[in-house]
């Protein structure tokens, strides 16, 4: 992994767990990654933690040296002074978004490898003027992806969401025959860069039962069901729709590889349930690789130096794993805008047009 470039680690908010989840993974060493956020922040919390590691501020992703004991930070905040601990914070907002948008830039110039990314407050970008629900969201526009798909991921379920950050009354109506077909692709794709050479893909139902064969509600036979048969003809191995209260439970079996969920809790409820240390959240269809913990910013426990860094760590080891699994295949190219598995048709703007900062 030395002759590629290293990854992007965003800091997240500054005003959660972030930059201590951060400080603590980079602490042990071993890792070539760079931090995009605030020298000041993760110069302070190194300190508040009392480790014995140096934050050095440096300008671009080639001019780490990752020495041991050593965080290496490019500065992508207008942070002057570390901002309030486990409360919201429109600078803190700002920064953590600021953030994102370089070490998109960075990985679409192939100057990192990937991302993985700290936790963000959707309240805290709010109070910055940034009307985004997500992480997701960004990347997406920001990356210049047509589609992407959440997948949640841990050593016994995988699934990918339909329907992401939406009320559920919304996401029954967005997750119509496109949606479905375009989910259960990414599965598939998603499936593969784990190293499953034909994921076998189910898809949950909708309703309770999937629909009880249309008397709990017709989604399953009017969309979701002609969605799996076309993905099918396409070569897919894609199966259901099977109820959403059993199918989880046949995947960890190891009955299927992937799950297909409809919505946001659908899917996120039984990752999450069998804890969030191991699980991570991967973003499919951009074009380079994005993980990220199975968690938030824990404002509760904010600046107390107990905060967990295992699910960070698994979202390190699964970015090493998918972009080992891309240099094995050939589908990375250190030409720009080549670093990921992604369609390269992609073709929206990326003038951040959601962005409209107030003063904090």
């Amino acid at each position: 992994m030395k002759n590629i470039p290293p990854l992007a680690l965003t800091m997240g908010d500054a005003s959660g767990i972030g930059p201590e989840i951060v400080a603590k993974v980079l602490a042990k060493g071993g890792e070539r990654v760079v931090v995009f956020g605030s020298y000041v922040v993760m110069q302070d919390i190194v300190r508040r933690l009392g480790l014995n590691v140096e934050v050095r501020r440096i300008n671009s992703a080639d001019a780490a040296q990752f020495e041991p004991r050593r965080i290496e930070v490019i500065e992508t905040s207008r942070i002057t002074e570390s901002p309030p601990i486990g409360r919201i914070s429109a600078i803190s907002g700002l920064a953590a978004f600021d953030a994102i948008v370089a070490a998109i830039a960075a990985a679409k110039s192939g100057d990192v490898s990937g991302i993985v990314t700290a936790p963000i407050n959707k309240e805290a970008l709010a109070s910055a003027g940034i009307r985004y629900p997500g992480h997701t969201e960004i990347l997406a526009d920001y990356g210049g992806a047509k589609r992407v798909a959440m997948m949640l991921a841990n050593d016994d379920i995988r699934t990918v969401l339909v329907t992401i950050h939406t009320s559920l009354s919304k996401a029954i109506e967005q997750g119509d025959f496109d949606a479905q077909l375009s989910a259960i692709r990414l599965a598939h794709e998603g499936g593969k860069a784990l190293g499953f050479a034909t994921p076998r893909i189910a898809v949950a139902g909708l309703n309770p039962h999937a629909g009880e064969g249309g008397l709990f509600g017709d989604e399953e036979i009017r969309i979701i069901r002609p969605a799996i048969d076309a993905c099918r003809a396409e070569g897919i191995d894609a199966t259901g729709p099977y109820p959403g209260d059993t199918v989880f439970m046949q995947a960890r079996q190891g009955r299927f590889d992937v799950v297909v969920a409809q919505y946001h809790d659908q899917g996120l409820i039984p990752v999450k349930y069998l804890g969030l240390e191991k699980g991570v959240n991967i973003t499919l269809g951009l074009p380079f690789v994005r993980t990220s913990p199975d968690h938030g910013t824990a404002f509760d426990i904010a600046g107390r130096g107990i905060a967990d860094h295992a699910s960070l760590e698994t979202a390190l080891a699964y970015a090493k794993r998918l972009v080992a699994a891309q240099i094995k295949t050939n589908l990375i190219r250190k030409e720009p805008h080549q670093w990921g598995y992604a369609s390269s048709s992609c073709s929206r703007a990326t003038t951040g047009r959601f962005r409209t900062p107030r003063s904090n």
